[in-house]
């Protein structure tokens, strides 16, 4: 390994997962994830910056906002970087790593060099089935390698379509909080099931092929999602629903022994920690703090709020938060007083909503939500008297930390980038036409 810095790093990450694998207590049969957790740390109160693919993907890789990276909808909707020089492979690229893409990265639909990754080597399916493979080879290509890695692996799932749960007995499958427990869900639950299965047959691939390859005691594993799971009320929505996912992380610095730690992190935490590690200088731009002092036991907390952002998704819906151990507070910017369906993946759990009516239902445009006595995020408190000095104050940090970060919406409704493309957000689908900016 480099003198550099002799760390490999390997980013396993998986689409639409949330927090619903078997260390958090779920019951989803992850038996390999559930030993990256015994043998690393896992981060109980992780969240994505965003509830959306490509911005919450952004804002880790780049260790900036959302907003402040560019990425404020989706890349193949032709939504762009505002300087992909920014992204981690090149920093990592630029202090003597090999920089290795082997499935999703959904950050920009163009040449991937120009992210920063030496090598491209994504097969045409980005599904378990064909880049685990891959990164297997990869890892035992690099064993006895003077140069450090970094090896990106993108699994497809738990993305829709979920793979059919053809052996699952749906009597006996309890669907997600938000939704409704009812034959339907259950099998739209049980699919879901089939797709953590095989996510995690991949990243046990993965681990496998460090073991062999002698490289687990310097290699950090960094295994995450981008978002919530694809169900109504969750993915697109600034809810823990939406924003909340695994992190585990495994390998040196004290990465190690089946740690749980409670602190509020953020995607954004996950850039300065290696900057840490690696014992070189933060980029300018990059937000959070670094997660060693909750690991070396120094601090049980390294900020008291998180932040959290949605302005594209399939349709512009522009929404902020801002997240405490106690309360969480939503401000949902513009006219859409109702649900906009054109964000909202299509399944048999959305079709019940909608057969309910769904889209009659009135959102408010402040919500505020007490975590301790509503951990579903149910009843929205705004407009409480009990509580106004609570939203008021909340209301303040999230204005602060739009002021800090020059968040567009503070200059109004944000326009659709040249080349972008968008839905009406009063579509029902996110299927065409399409907007074009």
């Amino acid at each position: 390994m480099s003198s550099m810095t002799g760390l490999n790093i390997v980013y396993l990450h998986s689409h639409d997962t949330g927090r619903y694998v078997q260390p958090y207590g779920y019951a989803v049969e992850t038996p390999r994830i559930q030993r990256l957790a015994e043998e690393g740390v896992l981060f109980r109160q992780a969240f994505s910056a965003a509830p959306t693919c490509s911005p919450s993907r952004a804002a880790l890789l780049t260790g900036e906002t959302p907003h402040q990276a560019g990425m404020i909808g989706l890349a193949h909707r032709g939504f762009r970087l505002a300087d992909p020089s920014r992204h981690l492979a090149h920093w990592l690229k630029d202090v003597g790593y090999r920089t290795v893409l082997t499935g999703m990265q959904h950050l920009t639909e163009g040449d991937q060099a120009e992210l920063g990754y030496t090598h491209d080597l994504r097969p045409a399916s980005l599904a378990v089935a064909d880049v685990a493979p891959i990164a297997t080879s990869v890892i035992e290509d690099h064993a006895g390698d003077g140069t450090p890695l970094f090896l990106d692996v993108g699994f497809e799932e738990t993305h829709r379509p979920f793979h059919a749960a053809n052996d699952t007995d749906t009597r006996y499958v309890l669907p997600p909080a938000p939704i409704p427990n009812t034959p339907e869900t259950r099998g739209d639950m049980a699919d879901y099931l089939e797709s953590a299965r095989e996510l995690d047959r991949g990243v046990g691939i993965v681990l496998d092929a460090i073991d062999r390859a002698g490289l687990a005691s310097s290699t950090l594993v960094i295994c995450t999602t981008d978002h919530g799971l694809t169900f109504p009320g969750m993915k697109s929505n600034l809810t823990d629903h939406g924003i909340g996912v695994m992190l585990i992380m495994r390998g040196p610095q004290g990465f190690t022994g089946g740690r749980v730690v409670d602190a509020l992190v953020s995607h954004l935490n996950l850039y300065p920690t290696l900057c840490e590690i690696l014992n070189l200088p933060s980029p300018t731009l990059v937000q959070g703090r670094s997660l060693l002092p909750l690991i070396r036991g120094e601090q049980s907390q390294i900020r008291d709020e998180i932040h959290a952002e949605v302005t594209f998704h399939a349709a512009y819906e522009p929404q902020r938060a801002v997240r405490t151990s106690r309360w969480l507070y939503i401000r949902r910017f513009g006219a859409h007083e109702f649900p906009v369906l054109a964000n909202v993946d299509e399944s048999p759990s959305r079709d019940l909503w909608l057969q309910r009516n769904w889209e009659q239902r009135h959102i408010d445009a402040e919500q505020l939500y007490d975590l301790i006595f509503d951990p579903i995020q149910r009843v929205n408190l705004a407009g409480n008297p009990e509580v106004a000095l609570i939203q008021t104050e909340l209301r303040a940090r999230l204005e602060r930390w739009m002021r800090e970060t020059d968040d567009p919406l503070l200059h109004g409704e944000v326009p659709l980038p040249r080349g972008a493309s968008m839905n009406d957000p009063q579509a029902r689908s996110a299927d065409k036409p399409l907007i074009m900016g």
